[in-house]
Formats: C-alpha cells, sequence, structure tokens
C-alpha cells in the first residue's frame, strides 16, 4: 500500500487531538449541560489504547488485503481511471456499501462482536472516534469493498476514500455541535450520530450513516434526535471495565460461549455466528418460558 494511502488518518491526528483539546477546554465548566461529554483520564486512555491495537492489526492485515485486492482487480468489470467524476462516484458507492457494512455490524452477530468496542462506552465525545476494535480485520469489514474493486476501481484509491469516510466520521462524535439546519437532511451530523450512540429504545440500532443520511432516509433506519428526550449512550448490557482487552473480546467470547450451549442442533449453533445479537436472549427467555410452562402444567 501507498504510503500516501496508507497512512491518511495519521495525517489528520493533529486536527484529531485539535478538537479534542478544543473539546476539553469547552466543556470544563458545562458539566450539567453536557454530563455524559465530560473526559475522564480512564476512559480517554482506553480509546487511546484501543486506538492502537485498532491501527496495529489493521497494518498487519493490509498486507494480506492489499494482496487480495489487486487479485480481485486483475479480473475487473471495467477499467476506471480516477477522475473527479470517478472519484465522486466512488464516494456514493463507498457511502452507501458503508451504510450497509454498518447495519450490518449491528444486526449480525459476527460483525457486532468487532462494533460493540465501539459503543460501549457511557460518555460520547471526540476521543470516542477513536474506540475502535483490533478484530475488524477478523470479521471482514474489508469485504465490504470487493464489489469496488471488482467493478474496476484502483485498490489504493479505494481505500483512500474509506479512509476520508472514516475521517469525516471523526467529527460528528461529539455533543457539543447543535443541529445544523439544511445540513442534517443530507448528511450525517453529530445530531444522527449521538442518535446512532444511544441506547434508548427509541433510538436504538438507527442512523447507520457514514457521510451521507440520505440512506438512512431511504431505508427505513432514520431517527431524528429529539429535543425532550436525551440520549443514553453505552449498550444494553453494559460490561464494566476499561481494559481494552476485554473490551475487544468479551462479545466473541460470549458468543462463542452461546454456540457451546449444550441442548442445541448444529444450525442453531450456528445461527449464532449471523443472527441479532439479541437473539440469543430471546431464544433464552423463550426456553425459560416453556420451561415455566411445562412445570406449572405438572405440579
Amino acid at each position: 500500500m501507498e504510503f500516501k494511502v496508507q497512512y491518511i488518518l495519521l495525517a489528520f491526528a493533529p486536527v484529531f487531538f485539535g478538537f479534542i483539546l478544543w473539546e476539553v477546554w469547552y466543556l470544563r465548566n458545562r458539566q450539567s449541560e453536557f454530563p455524559t461529554a465530560q473526559y475522564s483520564w480512564v476512559d480517554t486512555i482506553s480509546n487511546g489504547v484501543l486506538a492502537v491495537m485498532h491501527e496495529a492489526t489493521d497494518a498487519i492485515a493490509a498486507l494480506g488485503i492489499m494482496v487480495l485486492y489487486h487479485t480481485l482487480f486483475d479480473f475487473r468489470l471495467f477499467d476506471i481511471e480516477n477522475s473527479i467524476l470517478s472519484i465522486l462516484l466512488l464516494f456514493v458507492l463507498q457511502d452507501f456499501l458503508y451504510y450497509w457494512f454498518h447495519r450490518a455490524s449491528h444486526r449480525v452477530r459476527w460483525f457486532w462482536a468487532s462494533h460493540v468496542v465501539h459503543h460501549s462506552s457511557e460518555s460520547l465525545n471526540f476521543s470516542t472516534a477513536f474506540r475502535q476494535s483490533a478484530t475488524y480485520p477478523i470479521s471482514g469489514m474489508w469485504v465490504f469493498w470487493l464489489p469496488l474493486i471488482a467493478l474496476g476501481f484502483q485498490p489504493e484509491t479505494v481505500i483512500a476514500v474509506v479512509l476520508f469516510n472514516l475521517a469525516y466520521q471523526f467529527f460528528i462524535h461529539t455533543q457539543v455541535t447543535p443541529k445544523l439546519g439544511w445540513i442534517e437532511f443530507i448528511f450525517n451530523t453529530p445530531s444522527h450520530h449521538r442518535v446512532h450512540h444511544a441506547r434508548n429504545p427509541e433510538y436504538i440500532d438507527q442512523n447507520y450513516a457514514g457521510t451521507l443520511i440520505i440512506w438512512d432516509r431511504l431505508f427505513g433506519t432514520f431517527v431524528e434526535e429529539k429535543d425532550n428526550l436525551a440520549c443514553e449512550y453505552g449498550i444494553t448490557d453494559q460490561i464494566q471495565t476499561h481494559n481494552p482487552i476485554t473490551l475487544t473480546f468479551h462479545e466473541w467470547r460470549a458468543m462463542l460461549k452461546d454456540m457451546r450451549a449444550p441442548n442445541q442442533s448444529l444450525w442453531h449453533r450456528l445461527k449464532h455466528l449471523w443472527a441479532p445479537p439479541e437473539w440469543a436472549k430471546s431464544e433464552e427467555a423463550a426456553a425459560g418460558d416453556k420451561t415455566q410452562f411445562q412445570t406449572k402444567l405438572h405440579s
């Protein structure tokens, strides 16, 4: 991978840290107004360590992924040269595929096992954007960009557009930015992303956008932030730890544990991989209700 492509996010690092420092300064006397936006040392350090782990595994995996991308590129459907129009088209197509990657990351447990790391903080500020999983190469985020390579977009250009998309998303991880008028109808904004990070029943699993909110509006997953319903951040079964290793692997362990549970058919064991994250609990609850019913029936 070319240096300038590989290190796009690193090039943005001074800007990211500058915004974090500004947000820390802005929030210092606004505890009551933004209680869940406040920075704590333990949460911020945990976010930073998770970011380093994520970047390290991505760098290692990139070697093999780029070999795969270039192999697939040899069988491309079209020869798409880099131009303003082709890059704009690539931006839209990549953002469309990102929507489906992100939606799958919430509704397919295999992908959620990685993505849950990003949602596990009960705070939301710019540093939360750094809270990423080292296991994305395993769960397969890279799979979602294969259609772009097959079409004929150059692998380095695809990766560059992906990284610019992710860089944009850093700036929507904040509570201090209000709604942005007409921009809210087209682009993903801090307001939309606050809803996405919320665990309120009215908000959960909505607003999957990367850069463009139009996909959520088209596919029925858009919910607007309500002035009378404050966002509660974190996950439904909150994990009370800041240990980066535990945060990275706790859902993988839970998923494998559910697969090993007794009295399951092979189909049920494998279904833990692709069913929604809450499916195992609904199955367990149904089994519990059935047991209670049988107990009452024979008592």
